[in-house]
């Protein structure tokens, strides 16, 4: 096991590493000139070479990849060139909000996707199946930002159960923060649940479909614990797959919400560092993003190791 850990590691690190080089060309491509925006229209050629030069835009491609990278993993992503204050402290104050919405709509999407792609299995072609089915053509039909403002229309302006904008930390109101977090939490975990709930479905039916299930009913098994011990248990390998797969889609997700429900975070930060060629702040964002994403892979390869043995196996043979 600890082998095919070390392996899996290391091949999170080369995907990190490639896409730092990927980040850092991309955003050179965004049309328009960071020390002319900050020096104005007025500003004479003299003056946007002098802060191109203090900006280190006038060095080499390669002498601004390496001095960035080498800032990075001392966990320093250099000084915003619109705010003139490090990045690492704007990221500080904008993380935690995006952080909370994440994790807030990804257990939403499991509490509500698992149980219910389990049901539409095992009652296939009746009710709780055609419900699975709506579910799914609703929340995947309609993009998360839509469903955010419809749910902000029926129950923050019609109804008034909630507020319309804002934000309060669980950690200093858990009450009222929960209260503002609600319909930003659903928007955003929505999709995740509808995409679960197809997945789950299609591999519990596959699974109860096989002969070690209907052993299990033959010894006189209960039925819940047929359908949890055997037939959930040995489908979890896939389901971990979407699950894992789906992180990259929820921080996009939250970060579009967040700006629909005016909430403080990673939204209204990169907005910023784009109106602003801010090439600092936004490859930081991206690299936290993508960082994020390789490792909730890498978690989900280490779990699979942990769930099918046969796995390490053929991990460590290949």
């Amino acid at each position: 096991m600890g082998r095919y850990l070390v392996r899996r590691s290391l091949e999170g690190l080369l995907v990190i590493f490639l896409a730092s080089i990927v980040i850092f060309l991309i955003i050179r491509l965004i049309p328009g000139d960071p020390a002319q925006q900050l020096a104005g229209d007025d500003a004479t050629l003299e003056d946007i070479a002098e802060i191109r030069e203090d900006l280190g835009l006038n060095d080499p491609f390669l002498t601004q990849y390496v001095n960035w990278i080498a800032g990075v993993v001392q966990l320093d992503f250099g000084k915003s060139f619109t705010k003139r204050v490090p990045v690492r402290d704007l990221i500080a104050q904008s993380f935690p909000p995006t952080f909370e919405l994440a994790i807030a709509a990804y257990v939403f999407a499991l509490v509500v996707g698992i149980p219910v792609g389990v049901a539409a299995a095992v009652w296939a072609k009746q009710l709780p199946d055609y419900g699975a089915s709506v579910f799914n053509l609703f929340t995947l039909g309609i993009p998360n930002f839509v469903l955010g403002i419809l749910l902000l229309w029926i129950f923050a302006v019609e109804l008034d159960l909630f507020p319309v904008s804002g934000r309060v930390s669980v950690f200093e109101d858990f009450a009222e923060g929960m209260h503002r977090l609600v319909l930003p939490m659903i928007a955003a975990g929505s999709a995740i649940a509808a995409v679960l709930a197809r997945f789950v479905r299609t591999s519990v039916a596959e699974a109860l479909a096989q002969d070690y299930v209907r052993t299990a009913h033959a010894k006189g098994l209960r039925a819940r614990r047929v359908i949890l011990d055997h037939a959930l248990r040995n489908a979890m390998i896939p389901i971990v797959t979407i699950a894992a797969l789906q992180i990259g889609n929820l921080l996009a997700g939250a970060i579009v919400v967040e700006i629909v429900f005016t909430r403080p975070g990673f939204g209204f930060l990169i907005i910023d560092g784009i109106s602003g060629r801010d090439y600092l702040l936004i490859q930081a964002m991206l690299a936290i993003l993508v960082f994020l994403f390789v490792a909730a892979n890498t978690l989900a390869d280490i779990t699979y190791g942990y769930l099918d043995p046969r796995i390490r196996v053929s991990g460590l043979a290949s």
